[in-house]
């Protein structure tokens, strides 16, 4: 595979710094933090201020050059698949954009954009849309290579990214056990089986875990 030309834009770059500080001498105390803040909601208040218009653009495909270089795609599938659940969280609308940023990353995954990626969290929310994914074989994929980047990552990182990787086991499992992710199901007008119910009971579903100290 030859070297790919990197030609982010601006608002590319912005992207990028924002959703990715400098997490260079970062610790596991650090990384914990940082997948709280991408996990817990913390992004909310400031995708809500700065990135409305952008994340529409990039709905209407007014973005899909973004696709053409590892890193730029990169923050085209951010947009897509992250900012639309801080903006439009607990409404459809959360979810429509998931299949195109399903198709950037199982064309990332084949043009070498994947591999390109320096660093294990690129890497992670490169591959996040599998796992949003309701079809089985794709959820396999994400969890196939989150426990590469375990494998493959420095020992100060593997507590981090073995949450990760259970994180993809868990949500393989719901979908092999329901076919779909049930706490959509309200959101999305759907009807629970009565097994649906009584997981969505339960104390902590699988999308709403976050990282122990």
């Amino acid at each position: 595979m030859g070297a790919h030309v990197e030609m982010e834009t601006d608002d590319s770059h912005d992207v990028l710094t924002f959703w990715f500080p400098d997490l260079a001498g970062a610790d596991h105390a650090r990384m914990v933090a940082q997948f709280r803040w991408w996990f817990g909601g913390g992004s909310d208040e400031t995708i809500g201020s700065r990135y409305p218009a952008l994340t529409e653009r990039a709905a209407r495909g007014e973005l899909d050059g973004w696709a053409d270089a590892p890193r730029s795609r990169l923050a085209l599938i951010i947009v897509l698949d992250q900012f639309s659940r801080s903006l439009y969280r607990n409404t459809p609308q959360a979810f429509a954009h998931d299949p195109k940023a399903l198709g950037l990353t199982l064309a990332g995954l084949e043009n070498g954009h994947y591999a390109a990626l320096e660093t294990l969290w690129e890497k992670t929310f490169f591959f996040l849309p599998l796992g949003h994914s309701e079809y089985l074989p794709y959820q396999e994929r994400a969890v196939t290579l989150a426990e590469e980047l375990v494998v493959s990552a420095p020992a100060k990182f593997r507590k981090i990214l073995e949450h990760s990787a259970s994180q993809a086991r868990a949500h393989r499992d719901v979908i092999a056990r329901f076919g779909r992710h049930p706490h959509r199901n309200m959101i999305l007008g759907r009807s629970s089986t009565a097994a649906e119910v009584e997981y969505l009971a339960t104390t902590q579903l699988v999308h709403t875990r976050l990282p122990g100290a």
